[in-house]
Protein backbone atom coordinates (compact mmCIF):
# COMPACT_ATOMS: atom_id res chain seq x y z
CA UNK A 1 0.00 0.00 0.00
CA UNK A 2 1.23 3.30 -0.80
CA UNK A 3 1.76 6.05 2.33
CA UNK A 4 -0.65 7.94 3.16
CA UNK A 5 -0.11 10.94 4.76
CA UNK A 6 -2.61 12.94 7.11
CA UNK A 7 -2.66 16.14 8.64
CA UNK A 8 -4.15 16.42 12.28
CA UNK A 9 -5.56 20.65 12.34
CA UNK A 10 -6.94 22.36 14.08
CA UNK A 11 -6.20 26.25 14.91
CA UNK A 12 -7.88 26.08 18.13
CA UNK A 13 -5.91 24.76 20.81
CA UNK A 14 -7.03 22.23 23.65
CA UNK A 15 -9.35 20.22 21.04
CA UNK A 16 -7.47 16.93 20.71
CA UNK A 17 -4.90 17.43 17.93
CA UNK A 18 -2.09 15.64 19.43
CA UNK A 19 -3.82 13.26 21.75
CA UNK A 20 -5.89 11.99 18.64
CA UNK A 21 -2.33 11.72 16.97
CA UNK A 22 -0.63 9.78 19.62
CA UNK A 23 -3.66 7.43 19.78
CA UNK A 24 -3.94 6.91 16.09
CA UNK A 25 -0.25 6.17 15.61
CA UNK A 26 -0.67 2.96 18.54
CA UNK A 27 -3.87 1.33 17.21
CA UNK A 28 -2.37 1.82 13.68
CA UNK A 29 0.64 0.50 14.69
CA UNK A 30 -1.18 -2.41 16.79
CA UNK A 31 -2.53 -3.21 13.54
CA UNK A 32 0.61 -3.69 12.07
CA UNK A 33 0.98 -0.58 10.26
CA UNK A 34 4.27 1.52 9.91
CA UNK A 35 3.86 4.76 11.21
CA UNK A 36 5.60 8.17 11.55
CA UNK A 37 4.01 10.32 13.36
CA UNK A 38 5.30 14.41 12.98
CA UNK A 39 5.56 16.97 15.81
CA UNK A 40 4.91 20.51 13.51
CA UNK A 41 4.40 22.11 16.71
CA UNK A 42 6.67 24.43 18.75
CA UNK A 43 5.45 23.17 21.68
CA UNK A 44 6.75 19.93 21.39
CA UNK A 45 3.54 18.37 22.78
CA UNK A 46 3.56 15.43 20.05
CA UNK A 47 7.23 14.12 21.19
CA UNK A 48 6.34 14.52 25.17
CA UNK A 49 3.74 12.44 24.81
CA UNK A 50 5.70 9.80 23.17
CA UNK A 51 8.26 10.19 25.74
CA UNK A 52 11.10 12.17 23.57
CA UNK A 53 11.56 15.43 25.97
CA UNK A 54 12.03 18.40 23.53
CA UNK A 55 14.29 20.06 25.50
CA UNK A 56 16.63 17.49 25.23
CA UNK A 57 16.37 17.58 21.51
CA UNK A 58 19.39 18.96 19.29
CA UNK A 59 18.34 17.83 16.00
CA UNK A 60 14.66 18.09 15.25
CA UNK A 61 11.79 19.00 12.65
CA UNK A 62 13.47 22.17 12.69
CA UNK A 63 16.51 21.23 11.08
CA UNK A 64 15.01 18.93 8.41
CA UNK A 65 13.02 22.47 7.17
CA UNK A 66 15.66 24.83 7.35
CA UNK A 67 19.09 22.71 6.09
CA UNK A 68 17.74 20.85 2.93
CA UNK A 69 21.37 18.87 2.98
CA UNK A 70 20.62 17.08 6.12
CA UNK A 71 19.71 13.38 5.83
CA UNK A 72 15.55 13.28 7.23
CA UNK A 73 16.70 9.67 8.33
CA UNK A 74 19.14 11.65 10.93
CA UNK A 75 16.21 13.47 12.13
CA UNK A 76 13.30 10.25 12.91
CA UNK A 77 13.32 9.24 15.92
CA UNK A 78 13.10 4.97 16.48
CA UNK A 79 10.26 4.46 19.45
CA UNK A 80 9.19 0.82 19.92
CA UNK A 81 6.43 1.16 18.02
CA UNK A 82 6.83 3.58 15.05
CA UNK A 83 8.66 6.64 14.87
CA UNK A 84 8.54 10.34 15.46
CA UNK A 85 9.89 13.74 13.73
CA UNK A 86 10.50 15.30 16.99
CA UNK A 87 9.75 19.01 17.58
CA UNK A 88 10.52 21.76 20.14
CA UNK A 89 10.72 25.45 20.72
CA UNK A 90 12.95 26.16 18.03
CA UNK A 91 10.65 25.32 15.19
CA UNK A 92 8.81 28.91 16.58
CA UNK A 93 11.65 30.42 14.29
CA UNK A 94 10.99 28.52 11.10
CA UNK A 95 7.91 30.45 10.02
CA UNK A 96 10.50 33.98 9.91
CA UNK A 97 13.37 32.15 8.72
CA UNK A 98 11.24 30.65 5.69
CA UNK A 99 9.37 33.30 4.73
CA UNK A 100 11.69 34.17 1.88
CA UNK A 101 12.58 30.94 0.86
CA UNK A 102 11.16 29.67 -2.64
CA UNK A 103 8.17 27.04 -2.27
CA UNK A 104 8.17 27.57 1.43
CA UNK A 105 4.92 26.13 1.60
CA UNK A 106 6.32 22.63 0.11
CA UNK A 107 9.58 22.16 1.85
CA UNK A 108 7.80 19.35 4.27
CA UNK A 109 6.33 17.64 1.47
CA UNK A 110 9.99 17.71 -0.14
CA UNK A 111 11.49 16.39 2.82
CA UNK A 112 8.83 13.41 3.52
CA UNK A 113 9.27 12.28 -0.31
CA UNK A 114 13.22 11.04 1.38
CA UNK A 115 10.91 8.74 3.67
CA UNK A 116 7.77 8.27 2.92
CA UNK A 117 8.20 4.93 1.19
CA UNK A 118 9.01 3.40 4.09
CA UNK A 119 5.57 3.84 6.13
CA UNK A 120 1.78 3.31 5.36
CA UNK A 121 0.59 6.39 7.82
CA UNK A 122 2.34 9.68 8.02
CA UNK A 123 0.11 11.75 10.98
CA UNK A 124 1.39 15.07 11.27
CA UNK A 125 0.18 17.03 14.47
CA UNK A 126 -0.27 20.39 13.88
CA UNK A 127 0.16 23.89 15.88
CA UNK A 128 -2.67 25.90 16.80
CA UNK A 129 -2.89 28.39 14.22
CA UNK A 130 -3.18 28.54 10.42
CA UNK A 131 0.33 29.88 10.14
CA UNK A 132 2.98 28.62 7.44
CA UNK A 133 3.82 25.56 9.21
CA UNK A 134 0.22 24.42 8.94
CA UNK A 135 0.12 25.58 5.38
CA UNK A 136 3.41 23.40 4.96
CA UNK A 137 1.15 19.96 6.58
CA UNK A 138 -1.91 20.62 4.12
CA UNK A 139 0.02 20.67 0.95
CA UNK A 140 2.09 17.79 2.29
CA UNK A 141 -0.62 15.96 3.30
CA UNK A 142 -3.58 13.68 0.97
CA UNK A 143 -5.70 13.97 3.69
CA UNK A 144 -7.19 16.22 7.10
CA UNK A 145 -9.04 14.67 10.20
CA UNK A 146 -10.02 17.68 12.26
CA UNK A 147 -10.38 17.34 16.14
CA UNK A 148 -13.58 19.16 17.59
CA UNK A 149 -14.44 19.53 21.16
CA UNK A 150 -17.88 19.16 21.82
CA UNK A 151 -18.05 22.29 23.99
CA UNK A 152 -20.76 25.73 23.09
CA UNK A 153 -17.64 27.00 21.21
CA UNK A 154 -16.27 24.49 19.35
CA UNK A 155 -17.37 25.61 16.08
CA UNK A 156 -15.69 28.67 16.14
CA UNK A 157 -13.01 28.97 13.45
CA UNK A 158 -14.39 26.00 11.57
CA UNK A 159 -15.34 27.81 8.64
CA UNK A 160 -12.10 29.44 8.67
CA UNK A 161 -9.96 26.44 8.78
CA UNK A 162 -12.52 24.56 6.08
CA UNK A 163 -11.87 27.82 3.44
CA UNK A 164 -8.25 27.23 4.13
CA UNK A 165 -8.33 23.57 3.40
CA UNK A 166 -10.80 24.16 0.31
CA UNK A 167 -8.10 27.21 -0.83
CA UNK A 168 -5.06 24.74 -0.46
CA UNK A 169 -6.94 22.42 -2.77
CA UNK A 170 -7.16 24.44 -5.69
CA UNK A 171 -4.09 26.42 -5.67
CA UNK A 172 -0.62 24.23 -3.86
CA UNK A 173 -2.35 20.45 -3.76
CA UNK A 174 -5.13 18.85 -5.80
CA UNK A 175 -5.20 15.85 -3.79
CA UNK A 176 -6.17 17.26 -0.52
CA UNK A 177 -9.40 16.35 1.11
CA UNK A 178 -10.79 16.47 4.06
CA UNK A 179 -11.41 12.92 5.70
CA UNK A 180 -13.46 14.04 8.47
CA UNK A 181 -14.00 15.86 11.57
CA UNK A 182 -13.88 14.48 14.75
CA UNK A 183 -15.86 15.11 17.66
CA UNK A 184 -13.29 15.04 20.64
CA UNK A 185 -13.64 14.97 24.58
CA UNK A 186 -17.66 13.85 24.58
CA UNK A 187 -19.35 13.20 27.90
CA UNK A 188 -22.72 11.49 27.77
CA UNK A 189 -23.87 12.39 30.84
CA UNK A 190 -24.08 16.27 30.21
CA UNK A 191 -26.56 17.93 28.48
CA UNK A 192 -24.01 20.59 27.00
CA UNK A 193 -21.65 17.86 25.52
CA UNK A 194 -25.00 15.80 23.61
CA UNK A 195 -26.13 19.58 22.31
CA UNK A 196 -22.62 20.35 20.94
CA UNK A 197 -22.17 16.85 19.20
CA UNK A 198 -25.72 17.27 17.80
CA UNK A 199 -24.98 20.60 16.69
CA UNK A 200 -21.15 19.62 14.65
CA UNK A 201 -23.46 17.05 13.12
CA UNK A 202 -26.34 19.33 11.98
CA UNK A 203 -23.46 21.89 10.41
CA UNK A 204 -21.61 19.36 8.99
CA UNK A 205 -23.50 16.27 8.73
CA UNK A 206 -21.28 13.67 5.98
CA UNK A 207 -18.03 15.40 7.15
CA UNK A 208 -18.36 14.02 10.93
CA UNK A 209 -16.64 10.64 11.83
CA UNK A 210 -19.26 8.10 13.33
CA UNK A 211 -16.40 7.91 15.98
CA UNK A 212 -17.01 10.32 18.94
CA UNK A 213 -13.99 10.32 21.39
CA UNK A 214 -15.22 10.06 24.80
CA UNK A 215 -13.70 12.24 27.48
CA UNK A 216 -12.01 10.83 30.17
CA UNK A 217 -8.98 11.22 32.55
CA UNK A 218 -7.55 7.94 31.47
CA UNK A 219 -6.27 9.25 27.68
CA UNK A 220 -4.39 12.24 29.59
CA UNK A 221 -2.88 9.30 32.10
CA UNK A 222 -1.84 7.30 28.82
CA UNK A 223 0.19 10.23 27.91
CA UNK A 224 1.66 10.65 30.89
CA UNK A 225 3.06 7.16 30.53
CA UNK A 226 3.99 7.54 27.14
CA UNK A 227 1.62 5.16 25.46
CA UNK A 228 -1.44 5.31 23.43
CA UNK A 229 -4.54 4.02 25.26
CA UNK A 230 -4.60 1.10 23.47
CA UNK A 231 -1.41 -0.02 25.05
CA UNK A 232 -2.71 2.07 28.45
CA UNK A 233 -5.96 0.58 28.64
CA UNK A 234 -7.10 -1.94 25.85
CA UNK A 235 -10.18 -2.41 26.76
CA UNK A 236 -11.21 1.19 27.70
CA UNK A 237 -13.62 3.08 25.70
CA UNK A 238 -11.54 5.66 24.78
CA UNK A 239 -9.42 2.44 23.02
CA UNK A 240 -12.43 1.12 21.88
CA UNK A 241 -12.36 4.64 20.08
CA UNK A 242 -9.72 5.09 18.59
CA UNK A 243 -9.95 1.63 16.78
CA UNK A 244 -13.24 2.18 15.59
CA UNK A 245 -11.78 5.56 14.16
CA UNK A 246 -8.80 3.29 12.18
CA UNK A 247 -11.55 1.52 10.46
CA UNK A 248 -13.41 4.40 9.20
CA UNK A 249 -9.92 5.33 8.14
CA UNK A 250 -9.51 2.36 6.35
CA UNK A 251 -13.03 2.65 5.03
CA UNK A 252 -12.11 5.20 1.93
Amino acid sequence: MESQIYAIAQQKGGVGKTTTTINLCAALAEDGKKVLAVDLDPQGALSDGLGVPPEELDITVYNALCDSELPMASVIVELENYHLLPANIDLSAAEIQLLNEPGRDSILKERLSEVKDNYDYILIDCPPSLGLLTLNALVAAEKVIIPVQTSYFSLRGMDQLLETVKKVRSRLNKALTIKGILPTMFNRQTNHSQLSLQNIKENYQELVFDTVIPYTVKLQDSVLSSQGITQYQPQSEAAKAYRSLVKEIYGN
